[in-house]
């Protein structure tokens, strides 16, 4: 339920921890509204691989972008459709007993691939500038690294207190407030143009960064302790 610590077993091995309270509130309100009307024959790969199709007309629309702004309405709904299925992928496993780790394994994988292709993408159409793309490229992908390290070593899964939902209104913002502006520059410090996809790339990025080094050092002190207890 929404406000508390949500954990569950997946196959019996793999404990499933979301700290974020907006993880929560968004997978209560796209379950309670979309989950019940899946049909029985989809499985939770299909919901994924729906999600990947999406995300991937998504990452189409934001290189349209060098045509016009507006095509990052395509950009906005995929991004909308991956975060949909993101959430909806892992109830379809929970409730039809089909939980397992390659397919956790396969939605983090589209995760990144996602994030990746979609700022390479922007900058491409010059909606961001490829220095903040060099800045926001490996963090997100370093999260998701470090919570398959943490599945693998720990048999739990601790969703990032910046994790995938974060993510998604990050990019919400992103390619809104680009609309809106247009994709020009907007200032400049010491030589360096920034739009509003770079401010927010800035903003944004600093706390995803120190999200991913406490998570890394979190999981390095558990694996730690696991270790030692085998000795």
């Amino acid at each position: 339920m929404p406000g508390q610590k949500k954990t569950d077993k997946t196959d019996g091995k793999v404990e499933k921890i979301q700290p974020s309270l907006l993880e929560r509130w968004v997978d209560f309100l796209i379950i309670n509204t979309l989950g019940r009307i899946i049909p029985k024959a989809v499985t939770p790969n299909m919901v994924t691989a729906f999600g990947a199709v999406g995300a991937l007309i998504g990452i189409i629309c934001a290189a349209m972008a060098r045509v016009h702004p507006l095509f990052l309405i395509g950009s906005c709904l995929g991004v909308l459709t991956h975060l949909i299925c993101d959430s909806l992928d892992g109830y379809v496993a929970r409730e039809r007993n089909l939980k397992s780790n390659r397919g956790a394994y396969f939605d983090l994988l589209t995760d990144i691939l996602h994030i990746t292709y979609l700022l390479i993408a922007l900058t491409f159409s010059g909606v961001m500038h490829w220095y903040f793309t060099i800045f926001m490229v490996p963090v997100y992908a370093l999260i998701i690294f470090t919570s398959m390290n943490e599945i693998l070593y720990l048999k739990r899964f601790s969703f990032p207190m910046v994790g995938p939902t974060e993510t998604h209104f990050f990019f919400f913002v992103l390619l809104i407030g680009s609309m809106i502006t247009s994709c020009r520059v907007l200032f400049t410090i010491r030589g360096i143009d920034f739009t509003f996809a770079d401010a927010v790339c800035v903003v944004g990025g600093i706390p995803m960064y120190i999200e991913m080094i406490r998570l890394q050092i979190s999981i390095y002190i558990k694996i730690r302790r696991e270790d030692k207890k085998e000795e």
